[in-house]
């Protein structure tokens, strides 16, 4: 199966949440879940039954999925890593997500959406520790640099958003803006990933 290709702000109308999909898009009053804060399809607007145990589990495990932008098979490797490692099954499972270099390169500010940090990377446009990597799942570690390649650094995109540069990594991310390099600190506390899902639904879903 092909990556989807279809409007992406379906997606958070059937999420009911904003998946940040679009980049500054889902910032402003254009946002389709704002205009529709209603699922998609021609009876939207009719009455629907609770979901069941079921459905909510696999609602969250879709919404995680579609934030990250990973295929299903995909998705069941990183929980099946996830339960094999030490700790919080939920929690680790979001930090082999988080770092991801396509998402990394999103946090860092050098993308407005994952699924423009995924091009940048598959461009040639991103290097770790000073050698581009073209893999969007390559598995950062503490200690990593992420920076531009010579042909990130003369991107006419890239170029505007250093220049209009104000995002905040999160704490376990550092960025210089002057050589446009950041470093992977450590890995994220479940406190420091913001993304709107209940990870223990995804687990429970897995595992039944």
């Amino acid at each position: 199966m092909g990556r989807y290709t279809g409007s992406v702000c379906r997606l958070c109308r059937r999420e009911g949440v904003k998946l940040y999909l679009k980049g500054e898009k889902c910032y402003t009053d254009k946002c389709p879940l704002v205009k529709r804060p209603y699922p998609p399809g021609m009876h939207a607007g009719g009455v629907r039954r609770k979901a069941s145990e079921y459905g909510l589990r696999l609602r969250e495990k879709q919404k995680l999925r579609r934030i990250y932008g990973i295929y299903e098979r995909q998705f069941r490797r990183y929980f099946e890593e996830a339960a094999k490692a030490k700790g919080v099954t939920g929690t680790r499972l979001l930090q082999l997500l988080e770092t991801r270099l396509d998402n990394v390169v999103y946090r860092l500010g050098l993308a407005s959406s994952r699924k423009e940090a995924r091009q940048m990377v598959v461009h040639g446009h991103i290097a770790v520790d000073g050698r581009k990597v073209t893999i969007p799942s390559y598995q950062l570690r503490p200690g990593q640099t992420v920076g531009l390649t010579e042909r990130g650094r003369h991107n006419e995109r890239t170029r505007v958003l250093l220049e209009s540069y104000s995002t905040r990594p999160p704490s376990w991310l550092e960025f210089d803006p002057q050589t446009a390099t950041g470093r992977v600190l450590a890995l994220p506390s479940r406190e420091e990933i913001d993304v709107p899902v209940q990870e223990q639904l995804v687990v429970e879903f897995y595992s039944r």
